[in-house]
């Protein structure tokens, strides 16, 4: 995980809450987590505030605010959009967000229905993957053609060594890049949809999370979903509830699939639960007959 950039700590929200937003300063505030952008704090039992922890969260985060509230209620599974918005202040320089808390645990770390899953996630991708606006945000790395990312795919394809069948993981990109690029408009894209960022409760999906790399472009950077966190027997039921794909779309999902597994086996050390999603997905985009 990167090094912050600035530290956060329970008290600088309380402050930024009493000066900012003065009739929540009476909840209590509590450090919930770091991501690799921002910083998590539980405000009382139902809002949760996000702060950038890195200058990069800080355009990641405008993002959010601008787009989130309206595609959020389009989406048939709940996602935190930012509820209230607060501003630089108080040696804080960047903007962040009061979002609603939803419970539920990551998908990678818990049991769950995979067939509900697979129809929840296909008609998830349906809804959200519409025509964006031109002025949607741009991501150089994320809904672009996959063969873009050809030289960390070797990269990362080097580090892994032995660890990956690297015959058959250079034929599973062959394919990929060779299939036919996306013509169609640019659509919505989560853009960094892996199981820690899909939340369960009861062995259902109950929320879709942090929607920090948001874009528009491939519909194929986020269909990988498919291999990171679905059995191979059950992927025949999210296409179908995904609305169907062509061998071209699922050629590129698959490539990306890959691709982004192999970022998670190559820079996980230190996240034993991202290193086994990578692990999973590649041996499921490499397994016989897929």
């Amino acid at each position: 995980m990167p090094a912050a950039d600035l530290e956060i700590s329970p008290g600088l929200v309380r402050d930024l809450l009493a000066a900012q937003h003065p009739d929540l300063v009476a909840l209590p505030v509590a450090f919930f987590a770091n991501g690799w952008d921002n910083a998590l704090f539980r405000v009382g039992d139902h809002l949760v505030a996000r702060l950038p922890r890195r200058a990069l969260g800080a355009e990641i985060i405008r993002n959010e605010q601008r787009w989130l509230p309206r595609l959020a209620p389009a989406l048939p599974i709940p996602t935190p959009y930012p509820e209230r918005i607060g501003a630089p202040a108080l040696g804080y320089p960047w903007s962040w967000s009061l979002v609603p808390y939803l419970p539920g645990e990551p998908a990678g770390v818990t049991e769950l229905d995979w067939a509900a899953t697979a129809t929840a996630m296909g008609a998830f991708l349906r809804a959200l993957h519409v025509p964006a606006p031109d002025d949607a945000p741009a991501n150089p790395f994320r809904g672009v053609w996959v063969g873009e990312r050809k030289d960390s795919f070797l990269k990362n394809l080097d580090t892994a060594g032995p660890r990956v069948d690297r015959g058959a993981a250079l034929r599973v990109w062959r394919e990929a890049v060779s299939a036919p690029r996306f013509a169609g408009p640019p659509v919505w894209l989560h853009g960094d949809l892996h199981p820690l960022n899909i939340l369960v409760s009861d062995g259902e999906v109950s929320a879709v999370i942090d929607f920090g790399d948001i874009t528009a472009g491939d519909p194929a950077t986020d269909l990988a979903v498919a291999w990171h966190l679905l059995p191979l027997s059950h992927h025949e039921a999210f296409w179908a509830a995904y609305g169907g794909a062509d061998g071209a779309l699922r050629a590129r999902a698959r490539g990306w699939a890959l691709r982004l597994g192999m970022v998670f086996m190559a820079f996980s050390a230190d996240n034993p639960m991202m290193l086994a999603i990578g692990e999973r997905t590649v041996g499921r985009v490499l397994a016989p007959g897929n």
